[in-house]
């Protein structure tokens, strides 16, 4: 896959992205997902961007591979973590029940809805049996460019209808979250936990 815009935006940002992000208080949210998995669970962090939640999933003793189509977010996110962050676009994903849970915290809204379905297929087919997934979407009906990035908003209607066509999941949860950070207090998220069948 070529660079699209989305992925220039994050390897031209990537510092001040990084900075902006790293520190943010997401515990509340980490631990909901972890409560969900077994002890010695494997993790995949899908997009993980600065590194953050890999950080956190590994000081819990969680297995995580780390992912990010962004290069310079790769290498950020490795010096962060101490691990090697896999540079890897979401249509790459191939592996087939390897993971307990798949943790895609506002990564995978960067996606056109067509190509947020077959990621989506592919991230089922790289859960275990019983699996949990945890993604999020800025929230409202909005799809197209927005600061220089692609995005798929998300409401739970508009979410409830397009995760009815991705067989292997349901959803467990879904909730609506203001924005984490202070001077973005205004945005609200929908956040959804799903599980495979």
């Amino acid at each position: 896959m070529k660079e699209d815009k989305t992925i220039s935006y994050y390897n031209t940002n990537a510092k001040d992205f990084a900075s902006m992000t790293v520190c943010i208080d997401f515990h509340a949210m980490q631990k909901k997902f972890t409560d969900l998995l077994p002890q010695d669970a494997r993790i995949l962090d899908f997009g993980c961007g600065s590194g953050r939640d890999t950080k956190y999933f590994l000081s819990q003793g969680y297995q995580v591979d780390a992912v990010d189509g962004s290069t310079a977010m790769c290498r950020l996110a490795s010096e962060y973590t101490g691990i090697t962050v896999k540079h890897m676009f979401f249509e790459e994903l191939a592996q087939v029940e390897m993971y307990d849970g798949i943790w895609a915290c506002s990564s995978i809204l960067h996606l056109p809805r067509r190509q947020l379905a077959d990621v989506m297929n592919k991230m089922a087919a790289a859960l275990k049996e019983k699996g949990v997934i945890y993604t999020s979407f800025k929230y409202g009906t909005f799809a197209g460019e927005r600061n220089g990035r692609y995005f798929t908003d998300m409401t739970q209607d508009t979410f409830a209808a397009f995760i009815a066509e991705i067989d292997p999941v349901t959803i467990e949860e879904q909730w609506v979250t203001f924005d984490a950070r202070p001077e973005r207090k205004e945005e609200k998220w929908l956040n959804i936990i799903l599980r495979k069948k």
